[in-house]
């Protein structure tokens, strides 16, 4: 293993400092390696993609995939043209939580899926960010919650239409970005809604999600582990915890990973899903920039 990075201090507190050391990515890639993992600030995902495929590295790149996108249809592109494998972050797949929303959906357990409400508030996010990069770039509160956008799709099996999305920008807090609470809907095709409401003010965390069907309805609590599944037939609400170990998602993800890469199944978040959620943030942004609902064929 080998690490790309400028800061001996950031190496120092992520205890990689005995790794062999690169101090660019274009040096990093002159030794070949087999896979490249890309954690760097967003701005810099859609180039560093691009070199790393065209050098034949498999690449995990963390979400998002860029700032715009445009930079994920290069990414896309770049991808589709490599021999090397591209996924992209969106380590959510593996929770078990989420599966088994998605579970209760796809089984028809719920009925017809007809609204989804995902709802994430994280003051502790703008707390901990050691750039502060919240600060000046308008719509990072979509940038750091792009999990949200891309979990819907992942759910639901199908691409919004369109999406209206208001926000702003308020509280008497010491860090702040803009907007720093938002709502937005997704409506669909099909009789389908999705809601997704971001903030960074909630502290302590808050991160739930709910699906409801003409049958049932099912709430997950990420912060608990609490699912909560409703019956409309049965008339029955019942509950069950449901362990989640964090780093488990991540050890996951990247065995899927690199099984791909050795041709043994698919990435779990593919640039042709995972692009989605850029799709929907850029027409997000262009919502809450126009006050109008913007079709995603129009972005």
């Amino acid at each position: 293993m080998e690490v790309c990075e400028p800061s001996v201090e950031a190496l120092e507190q992520a205890g990689l400092a005995d790794l062999p050391r690169h101090h660019s990515l274009e040096q990093a890639l002159e030794t070949h390696p087999y896979a490249v993992v890309i954690a760097t600030p967003v701005e810099l995902h859609a180039d560093q993609t691009v070199a790393a495929l065209a050098a034949g590295a498999h690449v995990l790149c963390e979400k998002p995939m860029s700032v715009d996108r445009a930079g994920a249809e290069r990414m896309r592109a770049a991808a589709r043209s490599a021999t090397g494998v591209l996924s992209i972050g969106f380590n959510l797949h593996f929770h078990p939580g989420l599966r088994r929303i998605r579970a209760l959906i796809a089984d028809g357990s719920l009925g017809q899926a007809l609204q989804v409400q995902y709802r994430t508030g994280s003051y502790i996010t703008l707390v901990n960010s050691r750039s502060r990069y919240q600060a000046t770039l308008k719509g990072a509160l979509l940038m750091d919650y792009a999990h949200q956008p891309d979990a819907v799709h992942w759910l639901l099996g199908e691409r919004p239409a369109g999406v209206y999305m208001v926000g702003r920008q308020a509280g008497a807090l010491d860090f702040s970005s803009d907007p720093n609470y938002l709502t937005m809907v997704c409506d669909y095709h099909s009789p389908l809604l999705s809601t997704i409401e971001l903030n960074y003010v909630q502290m302590p965390q808050r991160h739930e999600i709910e699906a409801i069907g003409d049958r049932g309805w099912a709430i997950f609590d990420f912060e608990t582990g609490v699912l909560r599944l409703a019956s409309r037939e049965e008339q029955s609400l019942v509950q069950e915890t449901i362990p989640v170990v964090r780093d488990d998602l991540y050890r996951e993800e990247h065995a899927v990973f690199l099984a791909a890469c050795e041709g043994r199944g698919e990435p779990s978040s593919p640039a042709d899903e995972a692009i989605v959620s850029m799709e929907v943030i850029e027409a997000a942004l262009a919502s809450w920039r126009s006050g109008a609902r913007v079709a995603l064929d129009a972005v």
